[in-house]
C-alpha cells in the first residue's frame, strides 16, 4: 500500500523529531510525494496522496491555516507537516479537532530540522517503496494468471507477505472506469486508497483487468469485511458523482489459491453490478456461487435468456409479468396461494396466467427436471 504515514513516523520520530498531533484515522494513508506549500495556489498541482509541508510563512494566522487544512482534505492529501518554531509556534485546538474529525494526519517537526534533507530522504524512501509495490503487484498478477508458477511467485513475495497464510481479494469498479485515461484513473486510485483505513502492509492495491484490486493477506475475515464495508461507505459519501461496486472473495489459505480468490471476487462483483448493490461477498450469494462461476457466457445465455425467450417476448409485447410469475411459482414449490400473496394477484388470475405460461413454454412444469431447469433459467436472468 505504499510508503505510509506510519512508515514515515517510524523513520522520522527520532531522526527529525516528528510528532503526530492529530488524525490517527489516517495512520495508513500512503504518500505519493512530498511538496513544500507556502501558498494555497500550489495546491492546484496536488494529484491526491501528496503530503504537504509548510513552514507557515504564508499561513501565520488561524484563518489561513484552517483554509490550508480544509483545502488539503478536499484535495485528498495524505497529511500535513508543520515546521514549527518560526512562523507558527502553537497549533490551534480547533484545527486539531478538524483533523481528528476527518482522519487527516497533522504532524510537526521542530524548526531545527534540516527540512530539505528530510524531504530528500523521505522522497527517496517513497520512490523505493513505489518500486517495491510495483514488483509486488506484478508477482500477485502472475500468481493469478499462472497458478502453476506459484512457487516462483512465493519466493518473490516472501519478504512482504505470509505466503502460506490466508488471502482474500476485493475487486472495485465504476461504470466508466475502463474508459478513463491513465491520469484520471490514477487520481481515482489515489482517492480510493485514502478511504482505506488500517490496511497497510497486509494488503496491496493495484489496477488490473479493468478493476482496482485489493489483495489482503493474513487479515481475519470479519475484520476485513468491516474495513471494506466502511471503505465503501466513505467512498459513497465523498465521491457522490460516481457509483462504486465491490465484490469480495472467499477467505482462502496459501498463495496457490489466489487465482480462485480472484475468480470468486469477479463473480461477486458481477452479482453486485447486476443487482445494483454496492458490495457483495461471494460466500453470501448461495446457489449463485455456482452460477456466477460459469465461464461460458454463451451457455449462460442458452440456459437462461434463450430458454425463457417465449415469456420474455410475451412480457415485452403485452406488458405482462409472466417471467416473475413463473419464478414465484417455482420458488414457492408450486403453491398457487403463495404466488397469489407474493404477486398481489387473485388466485384465479394466477391459475389463468400459469396456464398461458405452460402453453408458451410447451411444458406442464410437473416434472422435477423441468422445474429445476426453469428455476435455474430464472436465476441466470439475474446475472
Amino acid at each position: 500500500m505504499g510508503f505510509t504515514i506510519e512508515d514515515m513516523l517510524t523513520v522520522s520520530a527520532s531522526r527529525y523529531g516528528m510528532e503526530l498531533l492529530a488524525g490517527e484515522g489516517g495512520w495508513s494513508n500512503s504518500i505519493s510525494w512530498i511538496l513544500l506549500v507556502e501558498d494555497v495556489k500550489i495546491l492546484n498541482n496536488f494529484k491526491g496522496k501528496d503530503l504537504a509541508i509548510t513552514t507557515g510563512l504564508g499561513f501565520q494566522d488561524k484563518a489561513s491555516l484552517k483554509e490550508l487544512v480544509s483545502e488539503l482534505i478536499h484535495r485528498g492529501a495524505s497529511g500535513l507537516i508543520i515546521n514549527t518554531g518560526m512562523y507558527i509556534t502553537d497549533i490551534p485546538e480547533d484545527l486539531i479537532g478538524i483533523c481528528n474529525e476527518n482522519g487527516f494526519p497533522l504532524l510537526t517537526v521542530p524548526w531545527s530540522t534540516e527540512l530539505f534533507e528530510m524531504i530528500k530522504d523521505l522522497d527517496m524512501r517513497i520512490l523505493l517503496q513505489g518500486m517495491a509495490d510495483e514488483q509486488i503487484s506484478q508477482a500477485l498478477i502472475g500468481a493469478i494468471e499462472s497458478p502453476e508458477l506459484t512457487s516462483r511467485f512465493k519466493n518473490e513475495l516472501l519478504p512482504y507477505f505470509d505466503v502460506d497464510g490466508t488471502f482474500q481479494i476485493i475487486l472495485l469498479t465504476m461504470d466508466d472506469l475502463d474508459s478513463m485515461d491513465t491520469v484520471e484513473r490514477r487520481r481515482i486510485s489515489f482517492q480510493l486508497q485514502l478511504y482505506l483505513e488500517s490496511l497497510t502492509h497486509n494488503a496491496c492495491f493495484f489496477y488490473y483487468d479493468s478493476c482496482f484490486v485489493i489483495v489482503a493477506n493474513a487479515i481475519p475475515e470479519e475484520e476485513l469485511q468491516r474495513l471494506i464495508e466502511g471503505f465503501v461507505h466513505r467512498a459513497e459519501l465523498r465521491m457522490k458523482d460516481r457509483t462504486l461496486y465491490a465484490g469480495g472473495s472467499s477467505l482462502m489459505t496459501d498463495l496457490t489459491n489466489l487465482h480462485l480468490c480472484y475468480h470468486r471476487a469477479k463473480a461477486a462483483l458481477r452479482a453486485a453490478r447486476q443487482t445494483n448493490r454496492r458490495i457483495v461477498w461471494f460466500d453470501n450469494i448461495g446457489i449463485y456461487r455456482i452460477l456466477t462461476l460459469i465461464p461460458d457466457e454463451q451457455l449462460v445465455k442458452e440456459m437462461g435468456e434463450d430458454l425463457l425467450r417465449p415469456l420474455i417476448d410475451y412480457d415485452r409485447k403485452h406488458d405482462s409479468r409472466y417471467v416473475d410469475i413463473l419464478e414465484a411459482y417455482l420458488m414457492n414449490n408450486g403453491s398457487i396461494q403463495a404466488v397469489s400473496s407474493e404477486m398481489f394477484m387473485h388466485r384465479n388470475t394466477v391459475l389463468y396466467q400459469l396456464n398461458n405460461i405452460k402453453r408458451l413454454l410447451e411444458s406442464s412444469l410437473e416434472s422435477s427436471e423441468d422445474r429445476l431447469k426453469y428455476m435455474i433459467a430464472c436465476m441466470l436472468l439475474h446475472l
